[in-house]
Formats: C-alpha cells, structure tokens, sequence
C-alpha cells in the first residue's frame, strides 16, 4: 500500500504528541489497545458526523495505529486528492457496481500489513440494516474484524474485540451490533 501520515517519521511523532495532548485538553480518553496483527478489517460505529474523522485520526495517532480507510472517488480528484491518500484514504468508485469487496480482498491478498477502516453504515444518515461489504471483504481475504468506536456520550474511542467471521452473516452481524448497542455517536438521532 502506499506511503501515508502514519509513515512519516518527524510528522507521526508530532501528530501522535498532539493528538494525546489535545484528546486530553478536550475530554477524550483511549479504552483497549490497537491489535498487533498484521491484517484485519477495522469496523468505525457509529459514523454519524465528520466530526467521527478527525477524532477517529486523533485517536489513531495517540494509539500509534496506522490505518487506512475507504472514501468516495470524489474525496480524492483535485489537489486535495493527494493528501487524502496521505491520510490513508483508498478511493472507491461507489456510483456503480465494480466488485469493490472482489477488489479489497485482492488488495488484502497483496499486502503483508493492512488494516483498513470501514464505516459498517456506509454514510452519515441514519440507515435501517449496516452494510455487509466489511464483513464479505473480511470473510474473502480470511482476516478477522476489529470493532473500533466513538462514544461521544462518554469520550471514548478505542478499540473492542477481534471477530473471526463464521459466514454465517446473520448471526455474526447481530453479535457484532450488540457490541455497539450502547455505544453513542456525535449525533445519536442519525444512529
């Protein structure tokens, strides 16, 4: 994969400084520990503001993780295309379909470290069912799940259990939500 802020010596060392200072001066504390694996599929809940970016980066750095994340094409066109990718952002086309679980899971296949964070939501706005593709991507590339969280009722982030997928989805994916049933994001009416 490619180079990114979590790789870059002098501005990882600051950013990871300034990220525990200011999660400090803010309220915001750390709860688990960033696995030590070399590949897994990180679910974020809830996702329910852009504030959920900058904390979640916050807590990342304090935790010395270094993740990448999905986002829509259109983050990544223009100038700031480059910097999102700094950031850790993978651009995926979501306007059509194009195998985009077939594609992470080659990515996987090809990679010797790669944790990649994936909102289960798939937006902001408030949805009925999560999305599927996080787990299909983990199930296919053989990598467990994280279940990483914002508490903004509480001011935590961090990082919850690892999940092995079964391929049974129905009753993997109501075990992984009851992880996050009291869990509550910046704008919980959204959740």
């Amino acid at each position: 994969m490619h180079h990114t802020i979590f790789d870059t010596p002098i501005i990882r060392d600051l950013f990871a400084w300034i990220s525990i200072v200011m999660l400090k001066l803010s309220g915001w504390r750390l709860e688990g520990k960033f696995p030590d694996l070399p590949k897994y599929v990180m679910i974020a809940a809830p996702h329910t503001s852009n504030w959920d970016f900058p904390v979640t980066l916050g807590i990342c750095f304090a935790a010395r993780a270094k993740i990448y994340w999905m986002g829509k094409d259109s983050l990544f066109k223009g100038p700031l295309g480059p910097i999102m990718r700094w950031l850790g952002g993978i651009p995926v086309d979501r306007s059509k379909s194009n195998d985009l679980v077939g594609q992470m899971v080659e990515v996987f296949n090809r990679s010797e470290r790669l944790v990649v964070t994936i909102p289960p939501e798939g937006t902001r706005q408030k949805v009925r069912y999560w999305k599927t593709g996080f787990y299909h991507i983990a199930k296919g590339a053989n990598v467990p799940i994280v279940l990483a969280f914002l508490d903004f009722r509480r001011k935590v982030g961090g990082f919850g259990p690892v999940f092995r997928p079964t391929g049974n989805v129905e009753a993997d994916m109501a075990e992984i939500q009851a992880f996050y049933k009291n869990i509550s994001g910046k704008n919980p009416d959204q959740y």
